[in-house]
């Protein structure tokens, strides 16, 4: 099996690009863009960001064994100097992309691109999980779903990975299409248009602009497109793209789900039928959302040919994503951690994850506000009490500015209600609560730092 390098070629290749001792460049099987992680004979690039700056740590790189660096052609005089082969360009992230694509047409994996407003890394673990029964998975790990981070997982991969599950975001315009083109998927999906970074993407049409970019790549370079027939904006759209595959809960699709019942933890059993196959099992995750998420990754791992036994076998070893719907159980108590994010459908997801919970008394939801929802983020906010009053919620003690909106949207007299301005205050109220015979869900965005929350509940359960 031939090892995957990056050739003087290659670097030829780069927009822009002047290389100095051309002669002493030897083909590279690590590109990095980090000092700490510098391997004997990498190529550095050196990539400005907003906090740091890679040419600062360009002699670091050479000291460590770097055999070339890529370096922006306005720094070239301060690296005169150095005595490896030295490329300049004129945007050291756009060189770093492009070479990630040249590293991207040497694979021999099976790409897939995933995007949408909720579900991505759940679905990215599941399909990791899924096809790690079949073949050997190269997945986004963290948060490396952007203009850097996709480069980044892509250079992750060998000669060895079959299959290379690449998750891909956004809060821009333009950003996925960027993303979409180094990596030019062989399946490409959006798990759903929700409510998510509106204030960039104005509204869900603008989500759906950005987000189906990724579809519209896959498409021109002949690559598979999976369409959650459910998500209307999908449906709509879904004659634009050839080779589709539709997934979906309702109507005429390819792939259908249907969930058969739930336990009284809230753990869904699942029905799956299409492509020749009937899957029946019970998900070892929560709720209604993880249940579209589960749908979503099945019907890919159909498309890449496994087996109903290899499909319900590798189900048993799904794990919930830390901060995503993660229990934490006890005789009397059931903690949530959905702390990772929150938008206003994730929210109205956690609400149906706490009807489906029946084991306890009380509902409890503990709540942070939602961010990047532009003008719209005090009506989002308020617009929660339909979703909640409609649940079958007991408590919702909230926290943060926004959340305001919220409380005074709720009645108290159906509901036990309390906002906290103050981080302090809810701590204390935390510590002391009564938790005995309660399910309690804790959200909200990364911005509010739930987790803390989380893990005073968690030590109390303890």
């Amino acid at each position: 099996m031939k090892t995957i390098k990056i050739t003087l070629e290659d670097i030829f290749n780069l927009p822009s690009a002047v290389i100095y001792n051309p002669d002493n460049f030897k083909p590279v099987k690590y590109v990095s863009i980090d000092s700490r992680t510098i391997k004997k004979g990498s190529l550095f690039v050196a990539i400005k960001g907003d906090k740091t700056d890679g040419h600062n740590y360009v002699k670091e790189a050479v000291n460590k064994g770097a055999s070339a660096v890529i370096i922006s052609k306005k720094r070239e005089k301060d690296f005169k100097k150095i005595n490896i082969p030295v490329i300049t360009v004129n945007n050291t992230t756009k060189a770093y992309g492009q070479l990630a694509n040249a590293w991207r047409k040497k694979l021999n994996a099976n790409v897939i691109g995933l995007t949408g407003s909720n579900g991505k890394t759940t679905t990215k673990e599941m399909l990791a999980t899924l096809l790690s029964a079949k073949y050997t998975v190269t997945k986004s790990v963290a948060n490396n779903n952007n203009h850097i981070g996709v480069p980044l997982t892509v250079f992750s991969a060998n000669e060895k990975t079959d299959v290379l599950i690449l998750e891909e975001g956004t809060n821009h315009f333009g950003e996925i299409e960027y993303i979409a083109k180094i990596s030019e998927p062989d399946i490409a999906l959006i798990t759903n248009i929700g409510d998510t970074h509106l204030e960039f993407l104005q509204d869900r049409d603008g989500v759906y602009k950005e987000k189906s970019a990724l579809l519209n790549v896959a498409n021109e370079i002949g690559g598979k497109i999976l369409i959650n027939n459910d998500d209307p904006y999908q449906r709509k759209n879904k004659r634009k793209f050839k080779n589709v595959t539709t997934y979906g809960f309702k109507g005429q699709v390819d792939i259908k789900g249907k969930v058969k019942s739930y336990s009284p933890l809230g753990y869904p059993e699942i029905e799956i039928v299409g492509k020749g196959k009937k899957i029946i099992t019970k998900l070892p995750l929560l709720g209604e959302a993880n249940v579209k998420n589960y749908l979503t990754a099945v019907s890919v791992v159909i498309t890449l040919g496994l087996t109903k036994k290899e499909i319900t076998n590798a189900t048993k070893n799904i794990q919930p994503v830390t901060g995503r719907l993660n229990p934490i159980t006890s005789d009397s108590t059931m903690l949530i951690d959905d702390s990772y994010n929150s938008n206003p459908d994730s929210v109205k997801a956690a609400v149906e994850v706490l009807n489906n919970v029946n084991k306890y008394k009380r509902r409890i939801m503990i709540l942070g506000d939602m961010l990047e929802l532009g003008k719209a983020k005090s009506k989002l906010h308020a617009d929660l009490k339909d979703s909640i009053m409609k649940g079958r919620i007991d408590e919702v003690y909230m926290h943060g500015k926004l959340m305001n909106n919220l409380y005074n949207a709720l009645p108290s007299t159906k509901i036990a209600t309390l906002h906290f301005t103050l981080r302090e205050s809810l701590k204390r109220f935390v510590s002391l609560m009564d938790i005995n015979d309660a399910v309690i869900l804790v959200k909200g965005s990364r911005g509010m730092k739930m987790e803390e929350f989380v893990e005073i509940i968690k030590k109390r359960i303890k």
